[in-house]
């Protein structure tokens, strides 16, 4: 049983999670402490003017060169994806180039100032927040805009973009879908470390954009000994009859089986008080099984669209692709729809922001001045130890896109 393995299942979970290590899901990317760019969704408009019909120079910054197997399949996806966006931009033509950053913040800063110097448009990466930062503040007096792959959105503003599924996206879909369905009174429950802070920031503002109301909060350490001194706490709060919802953070692996099971021996389950969980119930595909977590709710991507993606990648290159893959497909992309369009201020802040967003390979999304992603996402469950769609994410939102 998993209880049993007191220490095991959390050895070196105080590590920081921008070690390259950490790179597991797109929640793990960008946990590192953010320097901020501070700048403000009404600020001056950023990017060069293009000629659309001539070639959109895009530089792909990759997390290549580490030495991590993981990171070397993610850079490998990463330059996989975009070359399959650039080869499908009909009616536009895309120059990639790619420069190798490891996963250091030096080095993406380096590769980027050689990019523009070789006249990059626009820069597609890096991975990690702290570089994100590092190169949008380098890239900013060159007036080249960054479409970064962190999900990280203390990060975003001025020309930094992220492309990753923010914490607050997730968030706000799912207490939005809650409220809907009479979860109105929600508890959060988060890891004291900085991706849990910032996880729970975001639960609370969306209770706020919501309509609903916070019931409550524990934060715990990442541990055996945080989670069962903090357990009695949400116990407590689950029978009071003033919550509806659970809404945990759980942004590390263990941390979730664990915390969901302790619950579930005092007898607190989704059939209780309903689960909400900010990071991906169904990964790893062994979590299916485990009775605590059934009926729990997350977010996930339109399911179709990247099963078609994942099938074309694994035609082409022999290989599944990481499931950051899509990021970089998106980004190349929206970049090539723009142009396509016949929009010399395809790379601008105008541009990049149109509100009716794109048609991406992992559902629709759009880009927002402050920097910050808005994806379509679908709301799901998992029953009989499969997922199941409750809601589906939407199409559009109410334009076009590519």
């Amino acid at each position: 049983m998993f209880a049993s393995a007191t220490t095991r299942p959390f050895a070196g979970l105080r590590r920081t999670f921008c070690r390259a290590g950490a790179v597991i899901s797109a929640f793990f990317l960008a946990a590192c402490d953010p320097a901020g760019m501070g700048q403000q969704a009404s600020g001056p408009s950023i990017g060069p003017m293009i000629d659309p019909g001539q070639p959109v120079q895009v530089a792909l910054l990759a997390p290549a060169g580490s030495g991590s197997a993981n990171l070397e399949w993610l850079a490998r996806s990463l330059k996989n994806a975009a070359r399959m966006a650039a080869a499908d931009a009909q009616g536009a033509t895309i120059d990639l180039r790619i420069y190798d950053t490891g996963d250091s913040t030096a080095q993406a800063v380096a590769q980027a100032n050689a990019a523009a110097d070789a006249g990059a448009q626009i820069i597609l990466g890096p991975l990690f927040a702290e570089g994100a930062n590092a190169v949008g503040n380098a890239m900013r007096p060159r007036g080249i805009n960054v479409l970064s792959f962190s999900n990280n959105a203390e990060i975003a503003g001025g020309n930094v973009y992220i492309l990753g599924n923010s914490f607050a996206n997730v968030a706000d879909r799912l207490v939005g879908f809650g409220a809907k369905h009479g979860k109105r009174n929600i508890y959060v429950v988060a890891e004291n470390d900085v991706a849990g802070q910032i996880g729970g920031r975001a639960i609370e503002t969306a209770i706020a954009r919501n309509g609903a109301r916070l019931a409550g909060r524990s934060n715990h350490p990442v541990s055996v000994s945080g989670i069962d001194s903090v357990t009695p706490q949400i116990v407590a709060a689950a029978r009071s009859g003033q919550v509806d919802a659970v809404f945990m953070t759980a942004n590390n692996q263990a941390v979730l089986p664990y915390l969901t099971e302790k619950l579930a021996a005092a007898g607190v389950t989704s059939q209780v008080t309903q689960f909400m969980g900010l990071t991906r119930w169904d990964q790893p595909a062994s979590r299916m099984s485990l009775p605590q977590l059934q009926n729990g709710w997350f977010a996930i991507p339109d399911q179709g669209l990247k099963q078609q993606f994942d099938a074309r990648y694994q035609s082409a290159y022999g290989e599944q692709p990481h499931e950051l893959a899509t990021l970089a497909y998106d980004g190349v992309a929206a970049i090539a729809s723009l142009a396509r369009a016949g929009n010399r201020n395809a790379l601008t802040t105008a541009g990049l922001t149109q509100r009716s967003g794109f048609s991406g390979v992992g559902g629709v999304f759009r880009l927002r001045r402050d920097g910050t992603i808005e994806r379509g996402l679908a709301v799901a469950t998992i029953r009989g130890n499969q997922v199941v769609i409750l809601d589906p994410a939407p199409r559009g939102f109410g334009g076009f896109g590519f």
